[in-house]
């Protein structure tokens, strides 16, 4: 037995015991595993098990250098298959950029498993004992959550919070948010890794006592009902489903065009709508180059309002923009999407990366796309009440919810998913769509060229969707908004001072045994 590895860390089957190689490669494995708790996929208990696996592996691990290759290595396997649509894009153009493909995925798999590696040794180090292992594994591993969803504009996607979408305890996220759960599901799979591996009763009934409050809770929260809306607006989603290496070919673009203003006129079944909403990016065109074709736009949506996916100039700035146009045509209101994509729509460091032959997806749109002022709320006319808008990715950070200047009725996101295939991307955003609903109690209607467009309600319930991959309109009426949650309140402050709380706890109280020189190097 490693000198260092105190007995309150779980320990693994002999034959993992000493062999390092052995353990790297479980991680990765363990890692691949874990990932199933994400979408499409969704198996929540996927998550739970394969943390318990990957926290013993941790008490495997000779060394702070060892730890942090072990977290390394889970994580890459975790991210590698979380995020194998980030292929996708390279795709698109396949003679020019297909060869980026592995390097784009082994970079941002491996960059986001970076997090996880510095997780597990600091955990580690926190803890060389192991006593309180389980506290301070989901200590280290929330706060490396949370670093990873700030860091450079963040990146939170496929968080282990995001697995219990599937299970009544999502509705925990009104309380604590997916970061929330994401820190209990660490603490939940250490605890049951000692449970099982130490063959200790109290871990397990510890564990098995909050996954069934867990559930409980979540189970009860989801029986209530989100307040009826004053007064009923009616909506059209539009999903032209326009494959993204077609969409911009100067012999079909009009095509799509057409088939999206098709959409848009086609007879309702019930109610007429009162907002026609059009994907990102739906529009072919720049705002106000073309007045006709705009005009075109709100004749097909009359008597409606429609608020569209357009390009905006501004001088030189180019925006990835969600234009309201009125019945007459008039532009009512714009946003300017302002969480915008390192390396997708802006190069950071742009000239310096132009001069390197280095560019942006959004090069294949002609543009690199410019930050816009800031969360907005739109204030709507009628029973639409106010909207708060969200443009592609811009959903998975529920700070910039927070960030709008009041409370809307609802949220709309618009959204181009085609960059990202059919496997898993588009199911995963829709996931952090639904969070985003529980965690503020609004109801989240969202618009995907390819899909998956989608009402969902305050709770978090998709009350209807298009499927993906397909051309369609979704005719729904607005759901209704919940009094504002606890989270939406609070936000992720109280978790993160709990967080630093505890790491605080950790380094005060942390007694330093000697370690064997010889076992750093390992």
């Amino acid at each position: 037995m490693p000198a260092d590895r105190g007995p309150g860390w779980a320990r693994l089957p002999g034959w993992l015991e000493g062999r390092p190689a052995r353990v790297i490669a479980g991680g990765f494995v363990i890692g691949l595993f874990t990932a199933f708790g994400q979408a499409p996929f969704n198996l929540w208990p996927a998550t739970l098990a394969g943390l318990a696996l990957a926290y013993a592996l941790l008490g495997a691990a000779p060394s702070l250098r060892r730890a942090a290759l072990t977290g390394w290595a889970f994580g890459l396997g975790y991210f590698g298959l979380t995020l194998i649509w980030i292929v996708q894009p390279f795709l698109v153009d396949l003679p020019a950029t297909g060869w980026m493909a592995p390097f784009g995925w082994f970079f941002m798999a491996g960059g986001m498993a970076l997090f996880w590696g510095a997780g597990f040794a600091l955990a580690r180090w926190l803890a060389p004992a192991g006593r309180f292992g389980w506290l301070a594994f989901a200590a280290a591993m929330g706060a490396m959550e949370l670093i990873r969803a700030h860091l450079w504009t963040g990146f939170p996607w496929g968080g282990p919070g995001l697995s219990w979408i599937a299970s009544p305890a999502a509705q925990l996220a009104s309380l604590v948010g997916a970061y929330g759960l994401s820190v209990a599901s660490f603490a939940g799979g250490a605890l049951l890794a000692r449970a099982v591996l130490a063959r200790r009763t109290r871990p397990l009934v510890a564990f098995a006592a909050g996954l069934a409050v867990a559930l409980g809770l979540g189970a009860l929260a989801g029986r209530t009902t989100p307040d009826a809306p004053a007064e009923t607006a009616r909506l059209r989603l539009v999903q032209p489903n326009v494959p993204q290496a077609l969409k911009w070919q100067s012999d079909l673009v009009w095509d799509f065009f057409q088939r999206t203003l098709d959409l848009t006129h086609a007879p309702a079944a019930g109610a007429p709508p009162d907002l026609v909403i059009w994907p990102e990016t739906a529009v072919p065109t720049i705002l106000g180059d073309y007045p006709e074709l705009e005009a075109e736009i709100a004749a097909a949506a009359f008597p409606a309002r429609a608020i569209v996916g357009i390009r905006r100039l501004d001088g030189t700035r180019a925006y990835n923009s969600m234009v309201l146009f009125a019945p007459d045509g008039g532009v009512e209101r714009i946003y300017d999407k302002h969480h915008i994509v390192p390396f997708g729509e802006y190069i950071p460091l742009g000239d310096l990366a132009g001069r390197l032959g280095i560019h942006g997806l959004a090069a294949r749109e002609g543009y690199g796309y410019s930050r816009g002022p800031g969360a907005a709320v739109l204030d709507l006319p009628g029973p639409l009440g106010t909207a708060l808008p969200l443009i592609c990715y811009e959903a998975i950070f529920p700070r910039d919810l927070r960030a709008a200047p009041a409370r809307a009725d609802w949220v709309l996101q618009i959204t181009n998913d085609a960059w990202f295939g059919t496997f898993s991307g588009p199911q995963q955003h829709l996931v952090q769509a639904r969070f985003r609903a529980i965690e503020f109690g609004l109801p989240v209607v969202r618009a995907a060229n390819t899909g998956i467009s989608a009402v969902i309600d305050a709770r978090g319930r998709v009350l209807d969707a298009l499927p993906l991959g397909t051309a369609g309109h979704l005719d729904a009426d607005l759901p209704g908004a919940r009094p504002a949650t606890i989270y939406a309140r609070v936000g992720d402050w109280p978790l993160a001072a709990i967080i630093l709380a505890f790491l605080a706890i950790f380094i005060v109280f942390r007694r330093v045994k000697p370690v064997d020189p010889a076992a750093a190097d390992r």
